[in-house]
């Protein structure tokens, strides 16, 4: 284990130079005090979970001190949001401190995000507050510990720092790790300004860091574009499994790598809602639960026409093709294992539209279903589970054709069934109210029940002795919570 002044950088986004980002030094906060860490974020540094105890480790992450090595840079890029093109917005609150390698060669981006004005800041105040960095933090480790890709954060500093949003709110920092923090509006902004020198550097430099494997192809471009479209479509299947929400899925907040990236007004389900829009400024709906899969396919296609530099339009359109075939048998496969089956039958996607469907009409809990639904052998769940319902007739209907199913599957003990259930089917999920609940008593100066929650959320599978409360359905209050952009 590595001491703090032990890591090892290797700027290298930064040697791309002047055009691409703008040397910039954080802001220091005020008072800056330790909200809450990741130690399994930690170990991606190779780093001693003790030191996030020490001063320095608050110093550091609150703009107060900096590593000799580091060059922190705001990024450049532009995007489009809400479906309408920005010709330019980059970093407004963020800067990449630098890169870091661990022991095992793997290299990640410190990230600071609320860190202070950057010249692509566009009128704001370049700071993120406590809510907005506790919900991001909580966001970023429980979608690892579920199975979805996504950035890591490593702490949450908290501060006395007056910052205004709707109200006076105190000013924070989160500390993002990734592997790279490309998005698809950083090929857009060279395109768009037609820098084709710049574009071609950055897509070398994607190419030799992160995609190198695509080196060997005859068509190194392509084969990346093929492989970045893979990982949308099963990112965006994992998404949709286990009823995540991400709220702005504007082509600047999508990432390279195919990682979920940029919490903003994010949420899970509680009761099954298709047309669920966790954000309060999404008044048409665009970025709601359901549009998620076609979203992504239209991102996809912003991104491939930053492209057509590189690759020919119809390659593009060929490997565009790929996204929904690619998104369905990662998302029926994984709702396979959700309902108990370890094979596959024609019929099974019809078989999840119509529980959907029934859910949705019936408000039934989406975690606590499946959850419930692997306790015990299928006739005794679906009996137990009936009472769910508005549609008793739907749902016996159901049952009786996912009962005659399960039997088909394969010959295995109650026990096996369970175990293969709740090792796919969560206990826990970050539901809106308890992260809300979470960051009042936070904002009150009590930072335990932040801490509290992101160690249950970090074992999602397991069933946690006195953490029951954390597994319950939410109150009327905290169902359908909306959050705003500036949370």
């Amino acid at each position: 284990m590595k001491a703090l002044d032990e890591l090892t950088f290797d700027n290298r986004f930064a040697r791309l130079g002047d055009a691409f980002s703008t040397h910039v030094l954080p802001e220091p906060l005020d008072e800056p005090r330790l909200v809450v860490a990741s130690n399994a974020a930690m170990a991606l540094l190779d780093l001693d979970p003790a030191v996030a105890q020490t001063p320095v480790f608050a110093e550091l992450f609150s703009g107060h001190k900096l590593w000799a090595e580091a060059e922190p840079r705001a990024m450049v890029y532009s995007g489009h949001q809400f479906g309408g093109y920005t010709p330019q917005l980059g970093d407004g609150r963020g800067l990449l401190l630098g890169e870091v390698y661990n022991e095992a060669g793997e290299h990640w981006d410190l990230h600071l995000k609320g860190a202070g004005m950057t010249p692509y800041s566009r009128m704001g105040d370049g700071r993120a507050v406590l809510r907005s960095s506790i919900r991001e933090f909580l966001a970023s480790e429980a979608l690892h510990a579920l199975g979805i890709p996504t950035s890591r954060a490593l702490c949450v500093i908290g501060s006395s720092t007056p910052v205004w949003r709707e109200k006076q709110e105190r000013g924070a920092m989160v500390l993002r790790l990734a592997p790279s923090h490309v998005r698809f509006g950083h090929f857009e902004y060279f395109y768009y300004t037609k820098k084709p020198e710049q574009q071609a550097e950055l897509a070398e430099h994607v190419l030799n860091l992160h995609y190198p494997e695509c080196r060997e192809q005859p068509e190194p471009y392509l084969a990346m574009f093929r492989e970045i479209v893979e990982r949308n479509a099963e990112m965006i299947a994992k998404w949709q499994a286990y009823g995540f929400c991400h709220g702005v899925m504007n082509t600047d907040n999508m990432s390279i790598l195919g990682i979920t990236f940029d919490f903003g007004p994010f949420a899970f389900l509680d009761d099954f809602d298709a047309h669920f829009i966790c954000n309060h400024s999404d008044h048409e709906g665009r970025y709601s639960f359901s549009n998620q899969v076609p979203i992504g396919q239209w991102n996809l296609s912003a991104l491939a026409q930053a492209l057509t530099p590189f690759i020919s339009v119809d390659a593009l359109k060929e490997a565009l093709g790929l996204y929904l075939p690619l998104y369905q048998a990662h998302y029926l496969d994984l709702m396979r294992r959700r309902l108990g089956l370890s094979t596959a039958e024609d019929d099974d996607q019809k078989l999840v539209e119509r529980l959907l469907k029934l859910m949705q009409n019936s408000g039934v809990d989406y975690t606590l279903f499946f959850r419930r639904l692997g306790d015990e052998s299928a006739e005794m769940a679906v009996a137990k589970l009936r009472d769910d319902f508005v549609d008793l007739a739907g749902f016996d209907a159901w049952a009786g054709l996912y009962k005659a199913r399960v039997e088909r599957d394969g010959d295995y003990s109650e026990e096996q069934r369970r175990e293969w259930m709740h090792a796919v089917n969560p206990l826990y999920i970050l539901r809106n109210y308890l992260a809300q609940n979470a960051i009042a008593a936070a904002e009150s100066g009590d930072y335990s029940e932040v801490q509290r929650l992101h160690e249950v959320l970090s074992k999602p599978f397991e069933e946690q002795a006195g953490m029951e409360q954390y597994a319950q359905r939410p109150p009327d209050w905290g169902k359908h919570l909306e959050i705003s952009c500036s949370s």
